[in-house]
């Protein structure tokens, strides 16, 4: 992509993050991203300016955070970003999902205006982690090597037509390009298992893990309504786990259930698992 960049493209997190399970917070590796993962996310609001008022359901800003990159040989970025803005009525899939808001509001701003621009504390859940080496080149500096897709309270994921550019899991963001967000992690489904881990569950079946709404059962039964808690880890990274790691898993589902689970997690982000889950929707 040339010149301006929609925004719903190019998203980044904060050098660290803060989460957040109740309180106390704690903070975490800037790396220490999960899909399913429901976090709230702010953005303090910075000075800039108006490129372009409200056109085509975007506002265009000069973006008071990255660094244009002059040895890309792919992209020529010119330091604008254009915001998707609700005008009301249909909403196009690339700005509805819009997590930053201008100060003043984007109806009341006119090319050259001063303005702030940021994000209000919001809701959000990780639909996509992916590691890049080497890095993106995206047109700004710092490289990212690391994206993380988003969608904000209320939004689930969807499949588009062929031929569109979005992917339906929702803003691409590249944690460690200098925008200065906060996290705080509301939930974290199974934060006690890790993907590959294999388990057993009360009933006597064995499933994988690949992620919070990826089961895998190893019999030939259907899936159903997932593995029934409590569990018993069998083997983590393909081998057998530790006391410690066995009674975390233990500890976790002595309580509660799958489908418990789930139903917690979409009360929090009003949308369904992404993708939904192998197993039959919550009662």
């Amino acid at each position: 992509m040339y010149g301006v960049l929609p925004w719903c493209w190019w998203f980044s997190f904060a050098r660290t993050v803060t989460l957040a399970s109740g309180t106390p917070q704690i903070s975490v590796q800037l790396r220490d991203f999960r899909v399913g993962d429901v976090l709230s996310v702010t953005c303090p609001f910075t000075p800039t300016r108006v490129e372009r008022s409200v056109k085509w359901n975007h506002l265009s800003v000069r973006w008071p955070w990255w660094r244009i990159d002059t040895d890309s040989d792919f992209f020529h970025w010119n330091g604008i970003v254009a915001l998707g803005v609700d005008s009301g009525g249909h909403a196009p899939p690339e700005t509805e999902a819009e997590l930053f808001r201008t100060d003043p509001p984007p109806e009341q701003l006119k090319t050259g205006d001063a303005c702030r621009v940021g994000v209000p504390p919001t809701v959000v859940h990780v639909t996509a982690v992916d590691h890049h080496d080497p890095p993106l080149e995206t047109g700004w500096l710092p490289r990212p090597t690391l994206s993380v897709a988003v969608l904000r309270r209320g939004l689930s994921y969807r499949e588009f037509p062929d031929g569109s550019h979005l992917n339906g899991e929702g803003y691409t963001l590249h944690p460690g390009d200098g925008i200065p967000f906060t996290f705080e992690l509301l939930m974290r489904p199974y934060a006690f298992l890790q993907p590959g881990d294999e388990v057993a569950d009360t009933a006597g079946r064995a499933w994988l893990f690949d992620g919070p709404w990826d089961w895998t059962a190893f019999d030939a039964a259907g899936p159903g309504t997932g593995p029934e808690w409590p569990l018993v880890l069998l083997t983590r990274s393909g081998a057998p786990c530790s006391v410690a790691d066995a009674e975390a898993v233990a500890e976790g589902t002595a309580t509660g259930s799958h489908q418990k689970t789930v139903r917690h997690w979409m009360a929090l982000t009003e949308a369904s698992p992404t993708p939904w889950p192998a197993t039959q929707p919550p009662k």
